[in-house]
């Protein structure tokens, strides 16, 4: 798909628009300006009233003035780095401006004395007298014009003025051609949005504090190109995806009948639900690429496997992946009595495995004797082969991008795939980072999970929770102890995760287990598994636990410095406790004082244990960014939409650019090449490679 010709000037260097030489140029770059369209979508940040005053006792000091003077008397310092001034008189008063560092004879032609000159700066009060430091305008009369009413301020780095900015942005503003509109013509009617050209025009001449709020329309239309253009190239992936052939997986509910069956409780409705819809994309003749998305204890796993049966009913093979060897054995070991029940033969492959054993289970799983695999990314092995894999079930999403994903589909025919993630997201960057899925929520707890009850504890109290400690280890109670840091740091006093052990070995005896990143892997597993074993009562740990472990006579967790966690971290953490009969603690014990983020951070995990309510709050505190840690995220950088403020025009863009597609598939209506242009103008070049393959 190539360039349209109307773009072309806006796709030149930079160091073709008025007043940009290289080292400009360069200090754009370093703000990921490398062309002129770039620059129409660098936005005011906050702007400067520069209404005209008559006089200086119009305003009230310190503020920004913009007056017209005659010029006085210039008064050269007397002494070497003593500022310069020079007399002025506007309608009513007569006042100083003040210059350091100045060449006499720049200000004598600046400045003509006896001449009438247009100054704007900021007025302050020294000694009673009023005086203005480097104006930041001296214009003559005839040129009053240029200077607005309200001028717009630009985010800048170091090498770079406002006036290079704005000067560039107007250069760059001349060449906005005249292209047509790709947004839904009822959409923006209903809205009031202005034209595109116009959007732009308006946003960088905005005339009051207001016009640069996101909520005003101009800057809401610009959003929404960019969110749009971010949903077409989602909805265009999507589509590549589905394209692909499916194969239909219809299962007969046999195997999953007896799983059920042999369950000690029944399935959640959610869980109910979420089958249904996994099952019913699976019977399409199209690839699924679905998300299931739980909470902590949701029962993702048990909805998961059903999933697994279908393909297995339907004479195929599931696999299931984990990112970690510790957690591909735990899905393993959590997996096998519902295998067991429903009577399926299920392996284990990971990066352990050698040579015959390894080879055994390969030439197992391409003549179709192992129906279920769980593994870690080692099933992706070129020699790893499936004799009619039908099904990918991959756990931990936010490890996994969009091309991932396109990749795992290219291992079996049409293998469908099932994402699973156990940090709740919110709607908004759900949509932002998964808008290419279609999603699953498991919105409600099993049955039987008794609530956690969440407590915050001043450190100062620390004796008194080891006490409490002592008493519940006594009763053949479990518990699990996270601390922040391993190695002991000059700069912060937090408990080490070593000291701390020691510290609770000398208190409660030799029940006591560690287990911390630094260990070797196999001490580690070793740890853990005398920990889930019942041999040791309290587990000291940093938070490789975080993610995984299920030790259901765990009924303790200590979270130590809780205020220096995520709210996600927390959550997962509590998560640890709660998953059997008994009824849990969760203690978060904190530094005083508390800090207001850190405060915010602990009543929210106290006060709720919906990990939905949680994920938003945590994006509102933290950012999008942070939230997921943007490096691996795949998150979009939006250059004014906002995500967390503006969800919902997201999901807006998510339906117009799913239905656009289905209306017109190859771009190639008017409306069509319009969208074209825009996915051109804001970089998306993985939808343009997708129109040129499709």
């Amino acid at each position: 798909m190539t360039r349209p010709e109307a773009l072309f000037p806006l796709f030149t260097e930079l160091e073709t628009l008025p007043g940009v030489g290289p080292k400009a140029a360069q200090a754009f770059e370093t703000m990921g300006i490398t062309r002129p369209k770039d620059l129409l979508y660098l936005l005011p940040y906050s702007g400067i009233d520069r209404t005209r005053r008559a006089s200086v006792r119009d305003v009230v000091p310190p503020t920004t003035l913009t007056v017209e003077v005659e010029v006085g008397a210039h008064m050269p310092p007397r002494l070497k780095g003593k500022p310069y001034r020079v007399m002025v008189r506007d309608a009513r008063l007569e006042f100083m401006l003040v210059f350091f560092h100045a060449r006499a004879d720049f200000l004598q032609k600046l400045l003509p004395t006896g001449q009438r000159r247009l100054i704007s700066g900021k007025v302050e009060l020294f000694d009673g007298i009023a005086q203005m430091v480097h104006p930041d305008h001296v214009l003559r009369p005839e040129e009053a014009s240029e200077l607005p009413s309200f001028e717009p301020v630009y985010p800048l780095t170091a090498a770079l003025t406002q006036r290079v900015v704005a000067k560039a942005v107007a250069g760059a503003l001349t060449r906005v051609p005249a292209l047509a509109e790709w947004i839904d013509p009822n959409l923006k009617a209903r809205e009031g949005w202005p034209d595109w050209a116009a959007a732009l025009k308006m946003a960088h001449a905005p005339d009051s504090l207001a016009a640069l709020a996101f909520t005003h329309p101009t800057r809401v239309r610009l959003a929404y190109d960019e969110l749009f253009a971010h949903q077409v190239t989602l909805a265009l992936a999507r589509a590549q995806i589905r394209r692909g052939k499916g194969v239909v997986t219809m299962g007969d509910g046999t195997l999953r009948v007896k799983v059920l069956k042999s369950l000690p409780y029944s399935a959640t409705v959610a869980q109910t639900r979420a089958v249904a819809e996994i099952a019913a994309d699976m019977a399409q003749p199209l690839r699924m690429n679905r998300l299931l998305q739980g909470d902590v204890g949701s029962g993702k796993t048990l909805v998961a496997f059903q999933a697994l049966l279908i393909a297995v009913e339907a004479g195929g093979q599931g696999v299931m992946m984990a990112p970690t060897e510790i957690l591909a054995r735990q899905h393993f070991e959590g997996l096998a009595p519902l295998a067991r029940a429903a009577g399926v033969r299920l392996e284990l492959l990971t990066g352990r495995d050698r040579g015959a054993d390894r080879a055994m289970k390969l030439e197992d799983l391409a003549m179709g004797r192992i129906p279920l695999l769980v593994g870690t990314h080692a099933v992706f092995q070129k020699d790893v082969a499936f004799q009619d894999l039908r099904l990918a079930v991959v756990d931990e999403q936010h490890r996994f991008g969009v091309a991932q994903r396109m990749e795992l589909g290219a291992k079996g025919e049409a293998v469908d795939v099932l994402v699973m993630t156990a940090t709740p997201i919110p709607r908004s960057l759900a949509l932002a980072t998964h808008g290419d899925m279609d999603v699953s929520v498991l919105d409600e707890k099993p049955a039987g999970r008794k609530p956690i009850r969440t407590a915050m504890v001043s450190d100062e109290r620390l004796d008194e929770v080891v006490e409490h400690l002592r008493k519940a280890v006594t009763e053949g109670r479990q518990a699990y102890w996270v601390c922040p840091l391993v190695e002991e740091s000059e700069v912060v006093d937090y408990a080490s995760a070593e000291q701390r052990f020691q510290h609770l070995r000398a208190a409660l005896g030799d029940r006591v287990g560690l287990v911390h990143g630094q260990m070797p892997p196999a001490d580690k597993d070793a740890a853990m598994a005398r920990f889930v074993a019942g041999e040791t009562s309290v587990l000291v740990a940093t938070t490789v636990i975080e993610v995984g472990v299920n030790v259901p006579n765990a009924t303790i967790m200590v979270i130590e410095r809780a205020e220096t966690f995520g709210l996600a971290q927390l959550h997962q953490l509590r998560g640890r406790v709660g998953r059997g009969e008994a009824a849990s603690t969760c203690l978060l014990l904190y530094q005083a004082p508390l800090n207001e983020t850190g405060s915010r951070r602990l009543t929210t995990i106290r006060d709720t244990e919906d990990g939905f309510r949680i994920a938003e709050e945590d994006l509102a505190m933290r950012g999008a960014g942070d939230l997921i840690g943007t490096a691996q995220s795949g998150l979009p950088r939006f250059r004014v939409a906002d995500m967390e403020r503006q969800a919902s025009l997201m999901a807006v863009a998510q339906s117009d650019a799913r239905k656009l597609l289905v209306d017109d598939p190859g771009l190639t209506s008017p409306r069509g090449l319009a969208v074209r242009a825009l996915l051109w103008l804001l970089d998306q070049d993985r939808a343009i490679r997708l129109i040129g393959v499709g």
